[in-house]
C-alpha cells in the first residue's frame, strides 16, 4: 500500500524547475546532433571530390559510431566543408542575378533598348515620328 501512496505522488507531482531544465537540455542536444548530422550528410553527398566508396564508410562510421566519427569529420573535413558551403552559395548568387538580369533586360524596361526597337519600327514604318515620340517619353519616364 505504501508503494501505490508513493506512485501516486510521483505522478501528481509538478515539475520542477530543474527537471525542466535538464529535458529542455535534453531536446536542444538531441536537435543539434540531428542538425550536424544532416548538414554532413549533405556536404558529403554534395562533395564531387570524395568517391563512392569514401561517402559509404563514412555513412557506416557515421551510423555505427556517431559521436565519435561526427567528431572526426568536423576537424578533417571542417574547413572544406566551410569552402564547399561558401561556393554554392556564391554560385547561386550568382546565377540569380544573371536570371535577374536576363529577366528585367527582357521585360522591356531597358530605356535604351526600349528606344532602338522604337526607332527600327519607325525606320520600318509601323509607327509615325508623333508615336516614336511617346514611345522614347515612356522609356526616358
Amino acid at each position: 500500500m505504501q508503494r501505490d501512496t508513493a506512485l501516486a505522488t510521483i505522478e501528481g507531482a509538478p515539475m520542477t524547475f530543474g527537471e525542466f531544465f535538464w529535458g529542455l537540455l535534453f531536446f536542444y542536444l538531441i536537435f543539434f546532433y540531428l542538425m550536424t548530422l544532416f548538414r554532413i550528410f549533405g556536404d558529403l553527398f554534395s562533395d564531387p571530390d570524395t568517391s563512392g566508396l569514401g561517402k559509404a564508410a563514412w555513412i557506416v562510421f557515421l551510423l555505427f559510431v556517431p559521436f565519435l566519427s561526427m567528431i572526426i569529420y568536423l576537424i578533417t573535413r571542417g574547413r572544406r566543408m566551410a569552402e564547399r558551403t561558401m561556393a554554392r552559395a556564391e554560385a547561386a548568387n550568382a546565377s540569380q542575378q544573371d536570371y535577374i538580369r536576363r529577366v528585367a533586360g527582357s521585360n522591356g524596361h531597358d530605356p535604351a533598348a526600349q528606344i532602338a526597337k522604337g526607332h527600327e519600327l519607325l525606320d520600318s514604318g509601323a509607327i509615325t515620328r508623333e508615336e516614336f515620340d511617346v514611345l522614347k517619353a515612356k522609356a526616358l519616364a
